[in-house]
């Protein structure tokens, strides 16, 4: 033991500057991430802000039980579900298909200019993005229902119709987080060895093939990694664009669990009950997260842990 302790201490002496630069994202993870841990506990008592938290009644999983029994149980689970698996469906595999188009184009300068128009998306605040939809959405000069219109179709408010909802937030954070997204992918295809892509231009093999047979393949462990941590947060929808974009009338489509625990915890004050309404919905991403994490690591070797 104490000889373990010898070259630990040695270690760290030898290697303190990297220990100090793992110790900044270290204590940021335990005061912000593990730290707030405690305030769990919270989903099992009648949370009494003027008792404290060890001080509130204990409740058990009686506001577990009320989210399940209550009416809108089912439509705010299957609204999250729907919205992230539309979502993941569509936005997973875009920045892919953008990583390897830019990765064929040969000249640098328009390469760079395209991942230029592509990236620069991200850097719009939600904000934007939702009075951007508001415009084009507009049933009177709207550009959706100025193109529409050239098929004949009637004009028509999208933002206040619940089945246009999804699509219009899937595709626009799809348009948004494409490029960005594209990054990881590109710079895992400028990794390939090149000497791959010149014998297989020998043996007269084509741009698709090469695609197909080459960088997918050379990049599949960075896409099944990317892929679990999306499978991770299958039940996290962000509540910002969802909320700008709610209102009365799409409500019924566009609820989902992170604006329900925002309305009833933030505006309402039942912090116990969204608390446990959190905590059912961080259970569900974490058993997601280890499935996906257990299969992958069975069936094509690539893992997290």
């Amino acid at each position: 033991m104490k000889t373990k302790m010898k070259k630990l201490g040695r270690d760290i002496r030898k290697n303190a500057g990297l220990y100090i630069l793992l110790a900044i994202p270290m204590t940021w993870y335990i005061l912000f991430k593990y730290m707030p841990m405690y305030g769990l506990q919270i989903a099992f008592r009648k949370f009494n802000p003027t008792l404290g938290i060890t001080g509130s009644p204990w409740a058990g999983l009686t506001y577990f039980k009320q989210f399940f029994d209550s009416y809108y149980f089912k439509d705010v689970v299957w609204n999250t579900i729907s919205l992230s698996v539309f979502t993941m469906l569509i936005g997973f595999p875009m920045p892919i298909i953008l990583a390897l188009l830019i990765n064929e184009i040969k000249n640098l300068k328009f390469r760079k200019v395209i991942q230029n128009i592509t990236y620069m998306p991200n850097f719009l605040s939600v904000v934007v993005i939702v009075s951007m939809l508001t415009l084009f959405s507009d049933a009177d000069y709207g550009l959706f229902n100025k193109i529409t219109g050239v098929f004949g179709m009637p004009s028509v408010d999208f933002m206040s119709k619940p089945s246009f909802f999804q699509p219009l937030y899937v595709f626009s954070n799809v348009w948004q987080f494409m490029g960005f997204n594209a990054i990881i992918y590109i710079a895992a295809l400028s990794s390939v060895d090149q000497e791959l892509y010149e014998a297989a231009s020998i043996d007269g093999a084509s741009r698709m093939q090469k695609i197909i047979h080459i960088s997918i393949p050379c990049i599949m462990g960075t896409i099944l990694i990317l892929f679990i941590m999306r499978i991770g947060s299958l039940m996290t929808v962000g509540f910002e664009k969802v909320l700008l974009m709610q209102n009365s009338v799409t409500v019924s489509a566009s609820e989902v669990i992170s604006t329900f625990i925002y309305k009833n915890g933030i505006q309402k004050g039942q912090f116990s009950y969204s608390t446990a309404v959190g905590m059912f919905n961080s259970v569900i991403n974490f058993c997601l997260l280890a499935g996906a994490n257990f299969v992958s690591k069975k069936a094509a070797k690539t893992s997290l842990w």
